[in-house]
């Protein structure tokens, strides 16, 4: 009979924690996703804890119930991200049978981040990234560094292998990779314009691959075999034997006398044998 008349909380302490809890996650989820749309139309630094929220429809003082300030809304936000789309490189590229089909989906994956679903926070990223002073910038960096593993671990692999060339450093090969296409994601900015991502993807594709195969190498000459050897010999033997036939022939010929030639060959006229006439002195 005790037990029946305590307080419900008491009885069933584990009613209202967890309402509370799955109340306060679908809130966070709620500010984080209103904090990402602002900082990708406005940025880092014209983004205000009031314009976050507005957007999530709640109090400014709420938005600080769960975060400390802006910088801390945006690291996570941020993190958050980067998360997202390093989980699915982490788990694909590894997936893929060769370096140029892996080099393929790291490019057209972060051309469709790019152009397409988190433009806006690339833009807010590469930014704060290259300002003087980034209030962001460790954070990014440790993001950068995960977000780029995948790619940077099958290019030491195929390098180690000797599918790409090894006179590079990795360093600058990821910088060639995520470099192209950062220029493509600063101009599609400037000029409002979207490129289609899968032609993009494989003209990038192809252009950065040319450059990071091994250089072609001449191919190395074949020894000779027996019968090419004994093919040489019987060539080279026909070619002496035909030499010395001529030498011999044009010397028989130049001892061969050529006005007995010319008499043989030609008979004496009646004239030419008649015996000349003696010249008769006429008389004084």
């Amino acid at each position: 009979m005790a037990s029946s008349i305590l307080p419900p909380a008491v009885a069933h302490p584990l009613q209202r924690v967890a309402p509370l809890r799955a109340k306060s996650q679908a809130r966070v989820a709620g500010l984080l996703a209103a904090a990402r749309a602002v900082f990708s139309e406005q940025g880092f630094q014209r983004a205000t804890m009031a314009q976050i929220a507005e957007r999530a429809g709640v109090s400014e003082a709420t938005v600080f119930t769960y975060f400390a300030g802006k910088r801390e809304l945006c690291i996570q936000v941020i993190t958050d991200w980067y998360d997202e789309i390093s989980r699915d490189l982490e788990t694909q590229v590894p997936r893929l049978p060769d370096v140029q089909a892996q080099l393929a989906y790291v490019v057209r994956q972060h051309l469709v981040t790019l152009l397409a679903d988190g433009s806006g926070l690339c833009a807010l990223v590469l930014g704060e990234g290259r300002s003087p002073a980034p209030e962001l910038a460790d954070v990014i960096t440790d993001c950068k560094r995960r977000y780029t593993a995948p790619l940077m671990d099958c290019l030491a692999q195929a390098r180690a292998e000797g599918h790409i060339r090894q006179d590079m450093p990795l360093r600058l090969l990821r910088d060639l990779v995520y470099g192209s296409m950062e220029h493509v994601l600063w101009d599609s900015i400037s000029s409002h314009k979207r490129p289609p991502i899968d032609d993009t993807a494989r003209q990038l594709t192809t252009l950065i691959w040319s450059a990071l195969k091994p250089p072609e190498r001449p191919m190395p000459r074949s020894s000779p075999t027996d019968s090419d050897q004994s093919a040489r010999l019987q060539a080279l033997q026909r070619f002496r034997d035909d030499v010395a036939d001529s030498l011999r022939r044009a010397d028989e010929e130049a001892f061969v006398p050529r006005a007995s030639t010319a008499t043989a060959a030609v008979p004496a006229s009646p004239a030419a044998s008649a015996k000349p006439r003696p010249h008769r002195r006429s008389p004084p």
